[in-house]
């Protein structure tokens, strides 16, 4: 289904979408939903999709003859066809469904990592990962001898190119990192490090988890040889993600998991693989989910995404503001005009996780923590940071109530 026309961005009406948002906790306080960066709300439309998907048509997918298996079928395959739309991908077998950006990840360095690094080859990463973007390359690096090395970042909290530079080298195998931190909120110049990369035949990986749901997204400007999201980051369901991959690259990888679905043939003597993309597929997988995260993205195209991430701008430099009138608070990351759509904090002598206890109880909910960035904080010189992250659906009233309510539970813990 293509989109429809795009509706007039208007995040009050938004709101009305969302059921979970319409709600009052702890003494009838209204809800303010700031953790988007871990994890969005659901619009009823996505939750109707799904809802009818079980109630009308649902059967296991390209198994089945009869009308329920080719109607979730067809479900299925159409939330494949949004995905390759929305992130403009060259042929739908390039979109592989997983579990989520973990998922997706984890498959590449199975999959393609362990045929193709060594022992002393170099996995480079930055400083900005989340653990997603860390733990399986290292695990990589334990099972072939491989080296991972990090980029280093600016006193601006930016990437140093200049280091990465002198990172690269006829060893470096992979180049993975994040398109947007998740704690600092600067976009990384994907484009640009994709081709430092190439110029050392470097396979690039890039986890667009924090870019995807706020940003256009161009996997074919991007250059990239991996796109990793998830779908619960963008209006969709938990339990589905995506991978993008090079059509190429794709068609010489050996299929990570083994089972029903990404086989042609199987004989007692051995099996033989099948094409793109049930390769990558094995066994049952995400239907409901992935036909909720098709409905996701039908809802987002039906919104101007550049509107999306004007609005977001506006409620970042209003959090900004804010958050820097208080006596002892420092903002992580670049100024409020060079960042997406969060702002990570701490404030001397305070705990971060007490402010986000004391702003739950008020009706705020904020993430503290070290956002399963744990490198990141250690270099920062912090064990936890406060972090506000936002959504097409948060409104500038709501953002003037946290900057009122964070001063008065720093007051209170002081």
């Amino acid at each position: 289904m293509e989109p429809k026309q795009k509706k007039t961005f208007n995040p009050i009406e938004i709101r009305e979408d969302f059921p979970i948002l319409n709600q009052t906790i702890h003494r009838e306080r209204p809800l303010v939903y700031f953790d988007n960066g871990a994890s969005t709300q659901h619009p009823r439309q996505v939750i109707e999709a799904m809802d009818d998907c079980y109630v009308r048509t649902y059967a296991n997918v390209h198994r089945g003859i009869h009308w329920l298996s080719e109607q979730s079928s067809a479900q299925y395959e159409q939330a494949r066809t949004s995905v390759r739309r929305f992130i403009n991908a060259s042929h739908g077998n390039e979109v592989i469904f997983t579990s989520g950006t973990t998922g997706s990840i984890n498959l590449i360095a199975r999959s393609w990592g362990d045929a193709n690094v060594k022992s002393g080859d170099e996995i480079l990463l930055t400083m900005l990962e989340h653990h997603s973007n860390i733990v399986p390359w290292q695990q990589l690096a334990e099972r072939t001898g491989a080296v991972v090395k990090f980029i280093q970042l600016t006193e601006a909290g930016e990437l140093d190119l200049d280091h990465m530079h002198s990172l690269l080298s006829s060893r470096t195998k992979i180049v993975s990192f994040a398109s947007v931190s998740n704690v600092l909120g600067c976009r990384t110049p994907v484009a640009e490090l994709t081709a430092m990369a190439k110029t050392v035949g470097a396979l690039v990986v890039v986890d667009a988890a924090q870019s995807v749901p706020h940003d256009k997204t161009d996997v074919q400007s991007w250059g990239a040889d991996f796109i990793a999201f998830s779908g619960h980051k963008m209006l969709g369901p938990s339990g589905v993600g995506v991978l993008w991959g090079r059509q190429s690259i794709l068609e010489e990888m050996q299929p990570f998991l083994g089972g029903g679905s990404m086989i042609d043939q199987v004989t007692t003597d051995g099996f033989t693989w099948g094409e793109l993309p049930a390769r990558f597929e094995a066994g049952t997988p995400p239907i409901v989910e992935a036909i909720g995260l098709g409905s996701a993205i039908e809802y987002l195209e039906n919104i101007d995404v550049d509107q999306i991430e004007e609005h977001e701008q506006v409620l970042v430099k209003r959090a900004y503001e804010l958050i820097t009138e208080i006596d002892g608070a420092k903002i992580l990351g670049p100024a409020a005009e060079c960042r997406a759509g969060l702002v990570s904090f701490v404030i001397e002598g305070v705990s971060s996780q007490d402010i986000s206890i004391l702003l739950d109880q008020l009706g705020i909910a904020i993430r503290a923590g070290h956002h399963c960035a744990m490198p990141l904080h250690k270099q920062l010189g912090i064990k936890a940071s406060c972090r506000a992250s936002f959504y097409l659906y948060n409104t500038l009233d709501e953002v003037e109530k946290m900057g009122e309510a964070l001063k008065k539970v720093v007051q209170r813990l002081r």
